[in-house]
């Protein structure tokens, strides 16, 4: 049980903290309200038009396929670390590691998610209209 009783004591503590932090915040913040405080910020620039249009969700797509494949790579900087010193095994882990991150690339690829426009798929399967 002492170990139950050190994390609750963390715990306390961490949500007084929050809470000290949180009401010094309230109390010490200026209270200034003026209509530019509220407008959303476009790297500097006056906002025009509305704010709910729509975006193309290739932009998610894409940074999506970045995040996954840039944090991938990150792997490869402990592997040079300790490249010298594992020498063969450590080459063929990384060798397998790099031919599974080329089959979701490839995959990626194949599907048509790279493109900035993806093709509409054909839909030969339904029966054309009558009279045109």
């Amino acid at each position: 049980m002492n170990g139950f009783y050190i994390a609750l004591v963390f715990f306390v503590t961490g949500l007084v903290m929050v809470g000290v932090t949180v009401l010094i915040s309230r109390l010490i913040h200026p209270r200034r309200y003026y209509p530019q405080k509220y407008l959303t910020y476009e790297c500097g620039e006056i906002p025009q038009g509305d704010a709910w249009i729509r975006f193309n969700s290739r932009f998610y797509i894409i940074a999506l396929i970045f995040i996954i494949f840039d944090v991938e790579i990150i792997f490869l900087y402990p592997w040079a670390v300790v490249f010298d010193s594992l020498k063969i095994v450590a080459f063929i882990e990384m060798f397998i590691f790099i031919a599974i991150l080329l089959v979701g690339f490839a995959y990626v690829w194949a599907k048509g998610d790279l493109q900035w426009i993806k093709p509409r798929p054909k839909l030969e399967h339904l029966p054309k209209a009558k009279g045109k």
